[in-house]
C-alpha cells in the first residue's frame, strides 16, 4: 500500500503543475495579442487619445455689445496672471524678487516670501496688463509662467445697467442682455485648436495655425437699441427727482412706439455692473420687469381706449360725472371731489384732463365683464410683453369669472389689477400706434430674425386709437400741465396709486406717481414712461413728482433725436391744473 501512495502523490503534482505552466503562457499570449492590438492595430485611436491630451483650444473671448450708434458698452478685457514653478527655479527667492518687485509693483520684501513658500506652484499677481506681462517675458525666466484671463468691463459704468446686465467668467453667471443674448455673444464661427505641452508651450507642426496661438477667438458683436445720450438724460433726470424727493425706486422707458425700439431704461437704484459682486440685490433686481403694482390713473386711457373699440363710446361722448359712486359697499370719490363735488354730464377730454375716477367707473361699467377683460388681454396685461430681458412677471389680471362688482368698477381707474412698467409702456405705445401693438425690444435684430422675435397684434383700429390720442392731447393742452409743450403736441396721461404691503394685505401709505405719453402726437415717435415709488415731501401726484421729469427729458430728447415740431402756436390757453 505504502509503495504505491508515493508514485500516485507524484503524478497529481505533475498534473497541477502541468496546468499552471499552461494557465501561465495562455495569460502569456493573451497579454501579447493585447499588446500587438494596442501598438500595432489600434495604434491611429491611441493616437488620437495622446493628441486630444496635449491639445488646447484658442482663447475664446465675447463679442462686444454697443449701442445704436456704435458707442461701446460692453466689452472683454485681458488680464494675465503670474506665476512660480518652484521646481524650475534657476535663481533665489531674493534675486527673483530683485528682478519682479519694480515691475509687479510689490514690495521686494513681500515678494521674497511669496516666492519662498513651500508649494510646487507660486501666485504671484493676479490681473496683470499686457504691458506688465510683455515686460516680463522679455526677461526669459524659466521659473516664471502667465496665464491669462478674460474680464467683462463695461466701460460706461453704470449707464444701462440694468439693460446690460453682468456677467462673470468664473461661474458663468450673467443678467441682461448679458443672459438672453449669450448665444451670440459667445457664438464662434471655427474655433481653433493646438497641441500643448504640459507645461503649457504650444507644439508647432506643419498644420499650426501661428495666429491662432496668440490671437483670441471672439464671440458676435451685439447692437443695441439702447440711444446712450437718451439714457443718460433719463439717467440724469431720474437721479435728480428721486434726491430730491428722497424717493425709494424709480424707472425711465423711452421707447419708439412704431417699432417697439427701447431707446432708454433707466432703473433705479442704479449699479456698477463692473463691480456687479459688491451691489445687493436689491441695486441688480430689474424691479420694472419683476415687480407688480397698481398702475393707477394711467390706466384711464386703457379703460377709455377699450370702450371705444367696442363701439360703447366715442369722440363725443358725454358721461354723467355725479363725483362720488357707490358700487356694492365701496364708496369711489374724484380726488377733487371737495372743490367739485358734482361735475355733471362731461366729455372725455374732461375725464382725462380732471383724471374723473367716477368717470372711469362709469365707463368700465359699460362693457361687461368678459368684453373688458378680453380688451385688457389684447393689450397684454396678465401676460408678458416678450421683451428680450429675462426675469419678467406676468402681473395680475384677474379672470373676469372671479370679478364682483368692486373689481369691476375700480379696474377702470387702475385698482383692479397690478401690472409691470413694461406692460404699462407697451399697453400705451400701441395707442400711439395706430392701435398695433409690437413686442418691445433692446436688441437691435436684422429682418430675418424680427420675424420670429418680434411679435404685432392689431389691438384696435387706427380709427379709434387715433380718437384716443386726440383726447389725451385736448387734454394736455386744455390744462397747465408741466409737460405742455410750445412746440409739440402731447399725448399724456398722469397716474397715482397708493402703494400696497408687501405681502398683498392692504395699503401702505407711499404712493406711485407715474406718467405715460408720447409725441409729437400727430406722429408719435417718442414714447415716455416715468415711475416713481415713494416720493416724499409735499404734494405728491404724478401732476407734481412724475410730470416734471418727463418734462426735462422730453425737451432734451427732442433736440437729440431731432423731433419735427408738430404744434406751431401756443394753442388753447390752459386753466385747469390736473393733480393726477
Amino acid at each position: 500500500m505504502r509503495k504505491n501512495t508515493a508514485p500516485n502523490r507524484n503524478n497529481v503534482f505533475s498534473n497541477r503543475l502541468d496546468w499552471i505552466q499552461g494557465i501561465f503562457l495562455l495569460v502569456v499570449l493573451l497579454f501579447i495579442v493585447y499588446l500587438f492590438s494596442l501598438q500595432v492595430l489600434d495604434i491611429r485611436h491611441f493616437r488620437m487619445k495622446a493628441e486630444n491630451q496635449r491639445r488646447a483650444n484658442s482663447f475664446v473671448m465675447r463679442g462686444n455689445i454697443y449701442d445704436r450708434n456704435g458707442i461701446k458698452l460692453a466689452t472683454d478685457t485681458v488680464y494675465f496672471n503670474v506665476f512660480a514653478i518652484k521646481k524650475d527655479f534657476d535663481h533665489t527667492p531674493e534675486e527673483l524678487a530683485k528682478i519682479l518687485a519694480p515691475i509687479l509693483k510689490i514690495s521686494q520684501v513681500d515678494l521674497t516670501e511669496k516666492l519662498k513658500q513651500d508649494v510646487s506652484v507660486i501666485s504671484l499677481k493676479k490681473n496683470i496688463d499686457r504691458h506688465t506681462r510683455d515686460e516680463i517675458a522679455k526677461l526669459n525666466l524659466r521659473e516664471i509662467s502667465m496665464d491669462k484671463k478674460s474680464i467683462r468691463t463695461y466701460p460706461q459704468g453704470t449707464l444701462a445697467a440694468h439693460v446690460l446686465g453682468y456677467y462673470n467668467f468664473d461661474a458663468d453667471v450673467a443678467s441682461g442682455v448679458e443672459l438672453t443674448a449669450k448665444d451670440t455673444l459667445e457664438s464662434v464661427a471655427k474655433a481653433s485648436n493646438f497641441e500643448v505641452t504640459p507645461g503649457g508651450k504650444v507644439i508647432f507642426d506643419l498644420k499650426t495655425d501661428p495666429v491662432a496661438t496668440t490671437k483670441p477667438t471672439k464671440g458676435k458683436d451685439v447692437t443695441l437699441t439702447i440711444d446712450a445720450a437718451v439714457q443718460h438724460v433719463c439717467e440724469k433726470e431720474l437721479m435728480k427727482a428721486i434726491e430730491k424727493f428722497k424717493a425709494h425706486r424709480g424707472a425711465v422707458i423711452v421707447m419708439n412706439p412704431r417699432n417697439g425700439e427701447i431707446l432708454a431704461y433707466a432703473v433705479y437704484p442704479y449699479f456698477d455692473p463692473n463691480n456687479f459682486k459688491n451691489a445687493t440685490s436689491f441695486q441688480t433686481k430689474n424691479w420694472t420687469l419683476t415687480d407688480v403694482f397698481p398702475p393707477g390713473s394711467t390706466f384711464k386711457a386703457i379703460t377709455v381706449a377699450s370702450a371705444i373699440e367696442l363701439g360703447k363710446l366715442n369722440r363725443y361722448s358725454r358721461i354723467n360725472d355725479t363725483g362720488k359712486i357707490k358700487v356694492g359697499w365701496w364708496t369711489i370719490k374724484n380726488y377733487d371731489y371737495n372743490r367739485h363735488p358734482n361735475p355733471g354730464m362731461i366729455d372725455l377730454v374732461y375725464l382725462f384732463e380732471h383724471s374723473s375716477n367716477v368717470g372711469s367707473v362709469v365707463v368700465a361699467q359699460m362693457m361687461n365683464r368678459f368684453e373688458f377683460y378680453r380688451m385688457l388681454k389684447k393689450f397684454g396685461f396678465g401676460e408678458k410683453t416678450g421683451i428680450d430681458l429675462p426675469g419678467e412677471s406676468v402681473g395680475l389680471l384677474k379672470y373676469p369669472g372671479k370679478w364682483d362688482a368692486s373689481d369691476h368698477a375700480s379696474m377702470g381707474y387702475g385698482y383692479g389689477s397690478s401690472v409691470t412698467a413694461i406692460q404699462m409702456a407697451s399697453a400705451i405705445a400701441a395707442i400711439a400706434n395706430d392701435g398695433l401693438k409690437i413686442t418691445p425690444h433692446v436688441i437691435k435684430y436684422s429682418p430675418e430674425e424680427e420675424n420670429t422675435k418680434i411679435k404685432k397684434e392689431q389691438v384696435m383700429t387706427p380709427e379709434h386709437a387715433r380718437i384716443v390720442t386726440e383726447l389725451l392731447t385736448e387734454s394736455i393742452n386744455r390744462s397747465k400741465s408741466p409737460i405742455k409743450s410750445d412746440s409739440y403736441n402731447i399725448a399724456a396721461k398722469t397716474g397715482t396709486s397708493i402703494k400696497p404691503k408687501e405681502n398683498g394685505s392692504g395699503y401702505t401709505n407711499k404712493l406711485y406717481t407715474s406718467i405715460v405719453g408720447y409725441m409729437p402726437s400727430s406722429n408719435p415717435q417718442v414714447l415716455i414712461y416715468v415711475i416713481v415709488d415713494s416720493a416724499q415731501g409735499g404734494e405728491i401726484w404724478g401732476n407734481t413728482v412724475a410730470a416734471p421729469i418727463f418734462k426735462e427729458i422730453s425737451t432734451q430728447i427732442s433736440h437729440i433725436l431731432n423731433l419735427q415740431p408738430d404744434k406751431f402756436n401756443s394753442g388753447v390757453a390752459g386753466n385747469q391744473e390736473t393733480k393726477e
